[in-house]
């Protein structure tokens, strides 16, 4: 078994104020590598000898590269700020096209998607048009319409788990509901109420 205590792991590396770019370049393969039996994850463990890490922090390599991480890390933020922006103005921008159905056909439809969910069988005691529950109707059909729409979430590309991916999802849900609200005037009530649930 491997003594933890002489190893470091890729986080205790970058709390070191390593960068991904110089552990890479400068420490390469991890010492120890696989999945910690510990707990369940899909990241690997990877774990560096301290001893090997100490080393090449005291070379003249290590402390050219962190001289230069500061203007990188700015580099890179100042490219994840233009990249928000950019999908921010693309999704304000972008015409949203909802899919015009007469009345009955939008209830079917909604009807159906949500069997296809799982959700129970329609027809039962108490239930509404089409099948559905008294009220549960007009949640489907929104339900159906933003399903549809899902195709505009391409918009989002480019943002991973940044605070800015969260603010450019919830624009774009906000005009996905709006663009429902103004083909279905009858749904307004139902976007709005889902408007304010997700901000």
């Amino acid at each position: 078994m491997t003594d933890r205590t002489t190893y470091v792991s890729f986080a205790g590396v970058r709390r070191r104020g390593w960068t991904d770019s110089m552990v890479r370049d400068l420490l390469g393969t991890p010492d120890v590598q696989g999945r910690d039996p510990r707990r369940w994850s899909l990241a690997p463990l990877r774990l560096y000898l301290l001893a090997r890490v100490e080393t090449v922090e005291r070379t003249p390599e290590f402390a050219e590269t962190s001289a230069l991480a500061p203007a990188r890390s700015s580099a890179a933020a100042a490219y994840a700020e233009r990249r928000r922006g950019a999908v921010l103005a693309a999704i304000r921008a972008e015409p949203i096209e909802v899919p015009r159905l007469p009345g009955p056909e939008l209830e079917r439809r909604a009807v159906r998607h949500r069997q296809l969910l799982g959700a129970r069988r329609p027809g039962a005691p108490g239930d509404g048009p089409c099948g559905a529950p008294a009220g549960a109707l007009v949640r489907w059909q929104v339900t159906y319409l933003r399903h549809v729409l899902s195709r505009y979430e391409v918009l989002l590309d480019g943002l991973y788990g940044e605070t800015g991916r969260g603010e450019a999802e919830r624009l774009l849900r906000r005009r996905l509901y709006e663009a429902i609200a103004a083909a279905y005037p009858a749904l307004t009530d139902e976007c709005r109420r889902r408007i304010a649930v997700e901000r």
